[in-house]
């Protein structure tokens, strides 16, 4: 028998694979921390150039300036704004703010953040676009641990580079809440998101590969459902600690806890087979079987050993990326892939990432956007069932036309 088969014999979601997606989900909650935290260590609080304004007895604007008249993302009409509200005229000088820069210095609005990024190095106007090279290089740190990491879970296993994955995120996470300049914290930052794709590419694949057919789709959608309760967790944790470096170590110190998953994390059998170890995927085998109740006889062990089976298991190890575009037929499907994953990861994370520009309380949209998370997670458990073609059609059609209708919300609405 095959290895689903074999599955399925020694039960393919009982206690043991539950519990193993118990171990699996915890660590979704601190990726969907470390994924979407720049929108609040990044963001840009109102702020005006400090040689712009009068100044009172201790240095500070005089009659209580309004930070709401300097909007974050303007760098031309602060001191319009000033002078509005002053009512009085300020000559520009070379100390102004103007396309020479800021001479003063940047003064940010404490009301929302007491500090960001943006804040404490001065990402505004025109340093703004370092802010935002920032973001991109952290994502390409996401593209490199997903191809780095994906060829290594094949050479070392899913289990070592998970643990791996959630050390190193671990130590550099919390090495970003003390980067000591800007540099140091995006060259940090991307190491992060490195492992963030070791981990949850290799935490869906070790769970699949241990969960049996018939509840395959399941046990796929349950991580992505931590994923979202850490989207929504994470506008608390931000409601509470204002100040950007100690929200770092507030979502990244946590990770520690996880070196207790060298001892309870199991290896994937499957992949034992397929790199030809299979006395010790045997072992595992019978563990899991005990565990779910089910143990195996000596005949269910001569089957699990049978050439037959062995050979099906090791054909897995003869495909490499390359069979994705080999053949017309799959080189067509490839490329519909890779444009649907592409068009949708830029519409979630181009929303996710830019909720402050949505002009609400930013904590309270994000908890919106993770509540949604919900509802879409367990629609796709009734779809995808039934048609994946026609799901994946009606989704893309429902959130491009949402995406097309917000151009006739009216500014300011």
């Amino acid at each position: 028998m095959n290895f689903d088969e074999v599955l399925d014999r020694i039960g393919g979601f009982g206690r043991f694979q539950k519990t193993l997606y118990v171990w699996i989900c915890l660590p979704q909650i601190f990726l969907a921390f470390h994924m979407l935290v720049s929108v609040f260590t990044g963001a840009v609080p109102p702020h005006l150039c400090r040689s712009t304004w009068p100044l009172g007895d201790v240095g500070s604007p005089r009659l209580g300036f309004n930070f709401s008249i300097a909007p974050g993302d303007s760098c031309t009409s602060v001191q319009d704004g000033l002078l509005s509200q002053l009512n009085h005229s300020l000559p520009i000088t070379e100390h102004s703010s103007t396309s020479n820069g800021c001479m003063g210095g940047w003064e940010f609005s404490k009301e929302v953040f007491l500090s960001t990024v943006v804040t404490e190095w001065d990402l505004v106007c025109e340093n703004a676009t370092l802010n935002n090279i920032g973001s991109s290089i952290y994502m390409f740190g996401l593209l490199v641990g997903a191809v780095l990491f994906g060829t290594l879970s094949d050479t070392y296993g899913r289990r070592m580079i998970i643990l791996i994955g959630l050390a190193v995120q671990a130590i550099f996470g919390v090495g970003v809440a003390f980067a000591p300049n800007f540099y140091i914290y995006v060259l940090l930052r991307f190491v992060v998101g490195m492992t963030i794709s070791a981990v949850i590419m290799n935490a869906f694949v070790l769970g699949t590969e241990w969960t049996g057919p018939k509840r395959r789709m399941l046990a796929g959608v349950i991580t992505d459902y931590f994923f979202g309760f850490g989207y929504i967790l994470l506008a608390g944790v931000a409601y509470l600690i204002r100040d950007w470096r100690k929200l770092q170590l507030a979502i990244s110190a946590p990770g520690f806890l996880f070196l207790f998953y060298i001892w309870v994390l199991p290896k994937s059998a499957r992949w034992l087979m397929a790199s030809n170890k299979h006395e010790e995927a045997l072992d595992l085998i019978r563990k899991a079987a005990l565990i779910n109740g089910k143990p195996l006889e000596d005949d269910d062990i001569e089957l699990c050993q049978s050439p037959k089976n062995s050979e099906k298991v090791q054909d897995l190890r003869k495909y490499t990326v390359i069979d994705l575009v080999r053949t017309p037929r799959m080189r067509k499907q490839s490329l519909i892939l890779f444009y649907l994953w592409f068009v949708n990861v830029l519409v979630y994370y181009g929303l996710s990432l830019n909720i402050s520009d949505f002009g609400m309380n930013i904590y309270l949209t994000q908890m919106i956007f993770g509540l949604v998370e919900m509802p879409a997670r367990t629609i796709t458990l009734f779809t995808l069932n039934r048609s994946r073609r026609i799901s994946q059609l009606a989704f893309l059609a429902i959130g491009g036309l949402a995406c097309l209708l917000t151009i006739f919300i009216p500014d300011g609405r």
